[in-house]
């Protein structure tokens, strides 16, 4: 069985941190691509990052680029985002996914193959 489960959410006030982690199970992590997308109440779900299988593409949505760090770890099966100097803004259920193949598109939520049922994050001013 396929699965992958976020965890590390919380609530946190403005300049805080937090690391989220995505513990992957059921397929071969190493040959996947995983991004991390944010959804806020009322809000489309967003791209955040995305960290190919190796090291060569990494990616950031603007508004988190200085302050977020993806990482993974294959021997582990496991990625993680590092939000430092969290802002109100950054609030949402945060979600890992795994794609065989993004192409160029790592922020289309379409292009992923599995998907973690989400953590919260909750910022607070």
């Amino acid at each position: 069985e396929v699965q992958l489960v976020e965890s590390g959410g919380g609530l946190v006030q403005s300049g805080e941190s937090l690391r989220l982690s995505c513990a992957a199970s059921g397929f071969t992590f190493d040959d996947y691509g995983i991004g991390w997308f944010r959804q806020a109440p009322g809000k489309e779900r967003e791209a955040v990052s995305y960290h190919s299988t190796s090291d060569e593409a990494i990616y950031y949505a603007e508004s988190v680029k200085g302050r977020f760090t993806i990482s993974r770890d294959n021997a582990k099966n496991t990625a993680y985002l590092q939000m430092n100097n969290l802002k109100p803004e950054d609030t949402a259920v945060y979600y890992c996914a795994a794609a065989f193949s993004t192409g160029n598109n790592w922020r289309y939520s379409s292009r992923y193959d599995y998907w973690g049922q989400g953590t919260q994050v909750t910022v607070s001013s």
